[in-house]
């Protein structure tokens, strides 16, 4: 399926669309309510939500739509395509104000993400990406392509993980790599985005997350030269599936930073 740079841009727009009415809630003295499954829910979600599926109800009609925060009755066909979205990744963040929550928007096709834009509207950052045509980053400096750094045995592994999730588990993985290392924490899809862009080498996940949190962030990681497998080194993929639930991954700039947590994997599984 061939992606028209037309449509690229279309979806970053509406990402930012949505960024808009994300920080018109931001900026106020909201509420938060507990979903079933117990994460936290807020009126940024709802209309985030309600902003990207009627854009891509514009911009794509007769594509089903899986969001979060409203799912389809019957899954998708394995073939595709179908949309996935999050329309608030790192509530937990939004709540504590850290900045670090984003918007996901990813197009499915063979079980594979094909476009993916990840927009940062605290941080005025958006990440996008295509299969064939490359990954960016658009700020308030303007566009440029990003490409993923190589890992250098030499120096530290940059790692980056969950400032929500992780805990005591994450901490143990982390401390039995065999190098030198460093671990910063960040919210959201954007750890994904910061191995993109070279400012880390490997994003472990070990516990929950569903495809629509790390769709369109594995496209960005993946078209700037890196990589997203589970444990035991199979790549992500993006089948419709009962749960919508991912395996525990590790995201990762280049096959050195994998084959340092291959036997950290075996342990984990």
């Amino acid at each position: 399926m061939d992606v028209a740079p037309t449509l690229l841009d279309e979806l970053s727009r509406l990402a930012e669309q949505a960024g808009r009415e994300v920080m018109a809630v931001y900026g106020t003295d909201f509420q938060a309510t507990t979903k079933e499954d117990r994460s936290p829910l807020t009126q940024a979600d709802l209309r985030s939500d309600a902003v990207i599926r009627a854009g891509l109800a514009r911009l794509c009609p007769g594509i089903p739509v899986v969001s979060e925060e409203c799912l389809p009755d019957s899954l998708p066909a394995d073939e595709g395509p179908y949309f996935l979205v999050d329309p608030l990744d790192g509530t937990k963040e939004f709540i504590a104000r850290t900045g670090e929550f984003t918007i996901n928007i990813a197009l499915v096709h063979r079980a594979e993400v094909i476009v993916g834009v990840v927009h940062a509207p605290a941080l005025g950052e958006t990440f996008y990406a295509a299969a064939g045509h490359g990954a960016w980053r658009r700020d308030a400096a303007g566009l440029r392509a990003i490409r993923v750094h190589r890992y250098d045995p030499a120096t530290p592994l940059r790692i980056v993980g969950s400032r929500s999730h992780g805990g005591a588990r994450l901490a143990a993985w982390v401390d039995a790599l065999p190098v030198a290392r460093q671990f910063a924490p960040a919210g959201s899809s954007l750890k994904f985005c910061r191995v993109a862009e070279g400012a880390a080498d490997l994003y472990p996940r070990l516990g929950p997350t569903c495809l629509w949190d790390t769709a369109a962030a594995q496209c960005v990681l993946e078209q700037a030269g890196g990589r997203v497998t589970d444990l035991a080194g199979e790549p992500l993929r993006y089948r419709a599936r009962a749960g919508w639930l991912n395996p525990e991954f590790v995201a990762y700039s280049d096959p050195a930073c994998l084959a340092l947590c291959a036997p950290l994997g075996r342990q984990a599984g």
